[in-house]
């Protein structure tokens, strides 16, 4: 399992410089193209650190914890405001169907944002390791795995999950994000 959260990682990290490039609606360079890339990465970045402290391929560092966790909550907090209109298509990756299914990408987002909050939350006093209680144990707590969601699986309140389940459920609800909303650029 935690394999498949390095894994999940390790693609979001590769995939910044692809998430989004400069859009034909904006000059190159755009600000808001450039906001939404640096974003992004520092999700990325975020993530990777969290889910390399479970995975043991990073010292585990209570305020190097919450920094990560704080970032994540911070950036996905924003993500809706980070893709407006006209900012979307080719060359960026980001594809028009953003607009087009803005409802569904909008509630991808605000679930991303929940869950991010929920692992800041968590990490706002981390305790000096890594204890049993933050691991993540048993099967699924959302009825999904990597490949999604179950339907009619109930919502698990966040609040009530360990980190490492959250961080896993973020980078499931961003690889759906991004298979769903996101072309890939050579």
């Amino acid at each position: 399992m935690r394999d498949r959260i390095i894994v999940a990682a390790a693609m979001l990290a590769l995939a910044g410089p692809l998430i989004l490039g400069p859009s034909l609606a904006a000059e190159p360079g755009d600000p808001i193209v450039a906001a939404r890339q640096a974003s992004m990465k520092e999700m990325a970045a975020a993530a990777r650190a969290i889910a390399e402290m479970f995975d043991g391929k990073r010292a585990y560092e209570p305020a190097a914890f919450k920094a990560a966790a704080d970032n994540l909550s911070a950036r996905a907090g924003a993500l809706t405001g980070e893709f407006p209109q006209g900012t979307l298509g080719a060359p960026s990756a980001a594809k028009p169907e953003i607009d087009q299914a803005r409802p569904e990408f909008e509630a991808l987002a605000r679930h991303i944002s929940r869950l991010a909050d929920a692992l800041a939350d968590k990490a706002a006093n981390p305790p000096p390791g890594i204890t049993a209680d933050m691991r993540m144990t048993g099967p699924p707590m959302d009825g999904g795995s990597l490949l999604g969601k179950r339907p009619g699986a109930a919502e698990v309140d966040p609040a009530t999950m360990p980190p490492e389940h959250l961080l896993h459920l973020i980078l499931q609800d961003c690889t759906s994000c991004h298979s769903k909303f996101r072309r890939k650029v050579e």
